[in-house]
């Protein structure tokens, strides 16, 4: 076995391996405290609090550190976005450390950086979230953290006690000898904290022995969330700083022809005018979203005064005759003529001669909208930049591609950047990226004090990096068996990767999977991507490229069953077939007999025996996303033109649960999330501007549109390691959604959003 441990690549694509002894490194605390972390530099460089306990835990600099009265504190590397890794990633480490969960305090890590011979490395190793892989990522790295610290206080109690440490046991905090005696781990911090590592890793608990992995506990934020007392970023400031405020061009690839400030800068309060402008070469996300003017100013209000007194004029670039119509009917030409693709993602067998064969044939074209990402919380970020330092307090889900924002801009070392990361309220991939950071740094150089930017609502609809609209062609053939002998999809979008330093020929990656339903299971099977062109800003969404590609695909094999008038779920488990591993050629393998069980669940939990017997309508789906499994079932009932979604079930297979309490809560808002979608929004654009401007026209579904609740299936697999799930129930609920309106009402949407497509059609 390899001394290297190798983690996934890193927010900013570096491979990070780390050896066992830096990945295992112990630190001796103050005051008797044992800490203990993964550390990458000399012990000089290892960041430290200023105190163990208190009421200042955000400079925390090692994962584990325990008091001499038994407190543990436990840090969370990856930021919380509402995805519960807050809560689920140290309990992964208190299980391995035995620790009494009354006892523990989590604490955001924030960035963990140090310099190495001027480059940075990451303390912590991978610091991401809200992207489904921080459970999968922790799984090993974070057990083999617990498991020395265990291991170190079962030496400091076998020293004290004078037997060998496998004599003793840890229960609950405690080291417990056979005889009865026994120690707190406050007890034994400051002797633990002496002791040498071991030469290789402890060995870890066998999952029988597991104690809060697997079992609920509700969120560890959830008291201060739901009482008004968790401080996010916009809650954070600095007693000099400036309260920034923007105006964006209306077009990102705009310019400013006309300003006048005179009437701002007599507004009292009001400091400085500033223009800001995207860098030239800077890749979508790392720079300046659109040209821009900021106020700065005292406090809020003042800056909001002296926004509203700008006179400004603005100049429109090459995207100032784009619209959102004139994309989709570029796409649909695409679709309808001879054109080769811009990809040929995928070409299994020969489509084209299966065609002939075939018994019967089947079209269908389905159509996305654009999509903003509407975070709760809206773009913000405070900095205080010295000769020396910068100090920030940003909601990311990428510290540290935040890191090498601020470190392009300043030129200041690793070490020399300090990034806290608070709660963040919501991200969706939206805080992937970093145009805000950007422009907060800017200002605050252009002042030279700190800058507390703040975007509004408005501005945060307006100028986002959004997901575009895309179009998909189907085609499918059957024989007289009712066996899919070829299927060919096409699909026109404007990649979210354009404009970020991503190759041409790996554009298509947001876009679309090779290995996506149905492929590898019909025989004949091809799936091409055509580029559009366009201007608007794009970027990662949450779902993406799942939950287009699963509306049009899970809505198709509906199709596919009515036309052959069968019921859905036998022409889903036909294509799905018998239970085998099928290879992938991403790497992996996908499951049948799990993707089929998820959804025969489903379908059982929701009475679909009588599928065609209720004068409601009933509706399936399924999905499988990188070893995870999702199937949704639907019931609607139509009640002239309203809609009523009665009951939704959604049942997953993730392998090995780490918190069922926190993954029931993620998928139960996760369905939420994508039905609202799915009922509702849309982005459209005209002359290059984009027309929705507040929740107002851009509507998250009420609590009258949704269901009451969401019946939550967890499939028990403890023999296989945990799946991400963050964003694993978002694929399924639209396409099950539509096709239960299908059977209520008789009308086949293929255009989202479904209210708007559905009144329409009746």
């Amino acid at each position: 076995m390899s001394n290297d441990l190798v983690t996934p690549d890193d927010s900013c694509g570096n491979s990070i391996r780390l050896s066992r002894r830096r990945f295992l490194q112990v630190m001796a605390g103050t005051a008797g405290a044992l800490v203990v972390g993964i550390r990458m530099a000399d012990a000089a460089d290892a960041p430290l609090p200023p105190a163990l306990l208190g009421d200042n835990f955000h400079d925390l600099g090692a994962y584990v550190r325990i008091n001499a009265e038994g407190n543990v504190l436990i840090g969370a590397r990856d930021p919380d976005t509402g995805t519960g890794v807050a809560t689920a990633l140290p309990r992964i480490i208190a299980d391995e450390l035995d620790a009494d969960w009354t006892r523990v305090s989590v604490v955001p890590l924030g960035l963990g950086v140090t310099s190495n011979n001027g480059q940075p490395r990451w303390t912590y190793g991978r610091q991401i979230g809200g992207i489904g892989g921080s459970i999968p990522a922790a799984w090993n790295d974070l057990r083999q953290v617990g498991a020395v610290a265990r291991w170190l206080l079962l030496q400091a109690a076998a020293r004290r006690l004078g037997v060998p440490g496998d004599q003793l046991r840890c229960d609950a905090g405690m080291v417990i000898a056979r005889d009865g005696r026994r120690f707190t781990y406050g007890e034994l911090a400051a002797d633990a904290s002496k002791i040498a590592l071991p030469t290789s890793v402890p060995p870890l608990k066998k999952p029988a022995d597991y104690h809060l992995i697997g079992k609920p506990v509700g969120d560890i934020d959830a008291r201060s969330i739901v009482t008004g007392l968790t401080r996010y970023a916009t809650d954070e400031h600095y007693a000099d700083a400036l309260v920034a405020v923007l105006v964006h061009c209306p077009w990102a690839d705009g310019t400013l022809a006309h300003i006048d400030s005179t009437a701002t800068l007599a507004v009292k309060g009001v400091v400085k005018v500033v223009q800001l402008k995207p860098e030239p070469g800077q890749a979508w996300g790392n720079t300046v979203i659109a040209p821009a003017v900021a106020v700065l100013a005292e406090d809020t209000w003042s800056a909001l005064q002296g926004r509203q007194k700008l006179k400004l004029e603005w100049k429109p670039g090459a995207s100032g005759s784009e619209s959102s119509y004139a994309l989709e009917q570029q796409a649909s030409a695409l679709l309808a003529g001879k054109t080769d693709p811009t990809t040929r993602v995928r070409n299994d067998g020969d489509v084209d001669a299966a065609g002939k064969k075939a018994a019967r044939r089947l079209d269908a074209t389905y159509f996305q909208p654009w999509l903003a990402h509407a975070t709760a919380e809206p773009m913000n970020c405070l900095v205080r930049l010295d000769k020396d330092h910068a100090s920030l307090v940003v909601p990311t889900q990428a510290p540290q591609k935040a890191w090498a924002v601020v470190q392009r801009l300043t030129g200041l070392t690793p070490a020399q950047i300090d990034i806290k990361v608070p709660r963040i309220g919501g991200g969706y991939g939206r805080r992937l990226d970093h145009d805000y950071v950007a422009e907060a740094v800017m200002l605050a150089q252009a002042v030279d004090k700190p800058v507390r930017l703040l975007w509004t609502r408005e501005q945060d609809l307006g100028h986002d990096y959004y997901r575009s609209g895309s179009v998909h062609q189907l085609s499918v053939t059957i024989d007289r068996k009712r066996q899919l002998l070829g299927w060919k999809q096409r699909t026109a979008s404007a990649s979210a990767l354009a404009h970020r330093n991503v190759p041409d020929n790996r554009l298509w990656t947001s876009e679309l999977q090779a290995d996506q339903l149905p492929a590898a299971l019909v025989p004949n099977y091809r799936s091409d991507w055509y580029a559009l062109d366009s201007a608007t800003p794009r970027g990662p969404a949450r779902g993406m490229p799942h939950l287009s590609n699963a509306f049009a695909v899970e809505s198709f094999i509906d199709e596919i069953a009515h036309s052959m008038k069968e019921d859905p779920l036998v022409t889903h488990l036909r294509v799905l077939g018998d239970p085998r591993e099928v290879p992938l050629s991403s790497g992996g393998t996908m499951d049948t007999g799990r993707l089929a069980n998820v959804l025969k669940l489903v379908a059982d939990r929701i009475d679909w025996k009588n599928w065609l017997r209720t004068v409601n309508g009933l509706g399936i789906a399924c999905w499988h996303v990188e070893g995870a499994y999702v199937a949704h079932a639907i019931e609607v009932a139509m009640q002239g033109e309203k809609l009523i979604i009665q009951r939704v079930v959604c049942a997953v297979d993730v392998g090995r649960v780490i918190n069922p309490l926190g993954l029931e809560g993620q998928l139960a808002g996760a369905t939420l999330d994508a039905l609202s979608t799915a009922l509702n929004l849309a982005i459209t654009f005209k002359d290059g501007q984009i027309q929705q401007h507040g929740y107002k026209d851009y509507p998250l579904a009420s609590m009258a549109q949704l269901p009451n609740a969401v019946e939550v299936i967890i499939v028990p697999d403890d023999d296989r390691p945990p799946a991400g799930a963050s964003f694993l129930a978002m694929p399924t609920a639209a396409p099950a959604l539509a096709n239960a309106v299908f059977r209520a009402s008789a009308v086949r949407v293929r255009r989202l959003p479904l209210m708007k497509e559905l009144l329409r059609m009746l």
